[in-house]
Parts: C-alpha cells; structure tokens; sequence
C-alpha cells in the first residue's frame, strides 16, 4: 500500500501536473500526513482533524496542485459531522469552504492572464465546495441518525428498568400481602386450637361431654382455617381455578367473636351507629384482619380470665374500630417481640389512608384502636 501511494506521488512529482518537478520523497510525506492520521479518525476526530488540516496548509503554502491524498478531506468532513462535537462539525464545514477558496487561488492565481475571476476558478471552486458540503451532509443525516437509534435505545432501557421496577414493586407487595393473610390465618387459628385443646385436656378427666364440644371446636376452626389456606394457595396457582368462597367481610366478624367466645375468651361485640355508605370490599377485609388479630393477640398475651370488648363505630367519616381487654396490658409487649401482626395491621390499614394504634391502658388491659375512613371516589 505504502509502495502503491509513493508511486502514484512520484509520478505526480515527476509529471509535475503542469507546476514542475518537485521532490517525491516530499510529497509522500505530505501525503502521508494527510492520509495516517485517518485510521484514528473515530477515536480522537478532532486531533486527526487539526493534523490533516495542517497537512493541507502544508500542501496549499508549498505545492499548487493536487495530490492523491486529497481524498481524505471528504472523508474527514463526514468523520467530525458524524462523531465530533456540533461546533467541531461546522468548524470543520467552514474550513473545508474556504480550503476549496484556498486551492483554488493556489492553482489558478498564478498561471493566469489576469487578476479577475475565470470561469474555471469559479468552476473548481463550486466542485471542490459541493464535494465538502455533500460529504458534511451525509455526515450530519448518519449523526442525526445515529443521536436518534441511541436515544431509542436508552429510552427502550429506561422503559425496561421501569417495568421490571413495577413487577419486582408489584411481587413484594404480593409478597407482603400473602405474609399478612398467613399470619392472620394461621396465628388465630392455631392460638383457637391451642387454647381448646388445652381445655379439652384438663376436662376430658372431669367432664367427657366438654371436651367432646371442645375437640368439635377444634375441628371446625381447622377446617376453617385449611379452607382459608387453600383459598390464599389457589390465587398462587396458574394451573388451578381458586376457590370461589367470599372473603370474610364485616357481616362475619359476630362469628370471629364467637367462635373466640368458644376458646375459652369471653368477647363481647358492640356495634354503633350505621354506615353511611357502603366500605369496599378489601376495607371490610381489612377490618375484619384487624378484630381478628386483636383477638388473637389477647388470647395469646392478655393471660388468664381475661375478658376482651370490640366495639364497632360508624361515625360520618367511616368506621372505628376498638377492641379492649383487661389483660396484663404492657406485660403483653415483651411476648411475641417481633410484632408482626400489628405491623401487617399498619400496613393494611394504610393501604385505605387509615391508622391503627396498639399500646397499653393505664390501669392494665391492652387496646387497639383503628380507624378506616369511607372511600370519596
């Protein structure tokens, strides 16, 4: 390749293209400092950019003609409109404007009969301009074109990062929801039969028939409970149709309180008020999570011959909730610490802009307090 170009520039020099003889070896090395640079063209435009252009002024200060090597401006000119900087682009536009002005003069100039301007000036000087600005406009189309792919492609990313956001957001909302109806599921449930159990223990030496009634008790809130289970397993299968049995609502929560009343706690139930409009469908689901885990912390916390009162309120901007014991009231905090159930009590309540509260009462017993306002749609 090296030997292709120093022929093709020793037979310019030797022609001498109508300017004389000049030196070969000088044009190869002008040739080649127009020309090299172009293999990092992509990687540092603006450097090879300022090194060819300087080649040129070279050539334009030094020889009036033209070399091979002239090939490179084109291919330079689209270069920095591809990849350089705006200002870079039109710089070098601009300078390839006024190098075509420049070759021109340089080879006209001095060969001609007078200092007006020929028609072959004016004809040189609009070729080598069209060739420049032909080049910078295919080199701005593949910019443009390019800026374009590249924004889709970090708009594509953007959109991507952002669903899988949404569905890792969406699975640990699932996630926390199932852990809460587990937890209500299965903590009541198994402080019900625990309880029942233990008494059917003690009454079976006594009085059979109690403890017959017991144990039905227990087998009826494990059915319930397995029922429950399956229902919250179904909704995580694709492959079977869940269970169609209605969650549990408000109208439910006077069977919670006896079946607590059963186990052993006396409960009582207390509804004021009436409604004036209808909760949804998941804030009656809420309230009803909420009694039952109250219930279920009081059996567990509250200690023996606890009593326990929920209390139902409909005021005119929802439904209050308070359920009451007369348990060992701040001695409960320092059983069961890790408070999941009145956590997940927080959370559902919040899911409906509303609050819960769970402490002790001065004098003793325990009392959580929740309210869920009505929904404005």
């Amino acid at each position: 390749m090296a030997g292709a170009a120093y022929t093709l520039v020793v037979s310019a020099g030797t022609l001498g293209m109508g300017y004389g003889v000049y030196n070969p070896w000088y044009l190869f090395v002008l040739c080649l400092l127009q020309t090299a640079p172009l293999m990092y063209r992509r990687r540092h435009p603006w450097a090879v950019t300022l090194i060819v252009i300087g080649g040129h002024l070279l050539q334009v200060a030094t020889y009036p003609g033209l070399l091979p090597s002239q090939f490179s401006v084109p291919i330079l000119v689209y270069t920095i409109a591809v990849y350089g900087k705006r200002w870079q682009s039109f710089a070098t536009l601009a300078t390839g404007i006024v190098g075509a002005m420049l070759v021109t003069g340089r080879m006209f100039v001095p060969y001609s009969d007078s200092q007006l301007i020929s028609f072959d000036m004016i004809i040189s000087f609009v070729g080598l301009s069209l060739i420049v600005l032909v080049s910078w406009t295919f080199g701005d189309l593949a910019r443009t074109r390019r800026l374009t792919m590249e924004g889709l492609r970090d708009r594509a990313n953007r959109l991507e990062m952002e669903r899988q956001y949404e569905r890792d957001l969406a699975a640990s909302d699932e996630r926390n929801h199932i852990a809460r109806e587990m937890h209500d599921i299965v903590a009541h449930s198994l402080s019900v039969i625990i309880t029942q159990a233990d008494g059917a223990r003690y009454a079976a030496t006594k009085d059979p028939q109690i403890a017959i009634e017991t144990l039905k008790t227990v087998s009826d809130t494990g059915r319930s409970s397995l029922r429950e289970m399956r229902r919250l397993l179904g909704v995580l299968r694709t492959d079977e149709a869940a269970e169609n049995r209605p969650l549990p609502t408000l109208m439910d929560i006077d069977d919670l309180v006896s079946t607590t009343q059963r186990s052993g706690l006396e409960a009582h139930l207390i509804v004021e008020g009436a409604p004036r409009r209808e909760l949804p469908a998941g804030a009656e689901l809420t309230a009803y999570r909420c009694v039952q885990e109250s219930l279920t912390n009081v059996m567990k916390h509250a200690g023996a011959n606890a009593s326990a009162q929920v209390a139902l309120t409909w005021t005119g901007k929802g439904l209050e909730i308070l359920v009451t014991d007369n348990g060992r009231g701040a001695g409960a905090l320092t059983q069961d610490g890790a408070g999941q159930g009145l956590r997940g009590m927080c959370e559902r309540v919040s899911l409906y802009e509303g609050w819960a509260q769970a402490g002790p009462i001065t004098g003793g017993g325990f009392q959580v307090s929740v309210f869920i306002p009505y929904s404005e749609d």
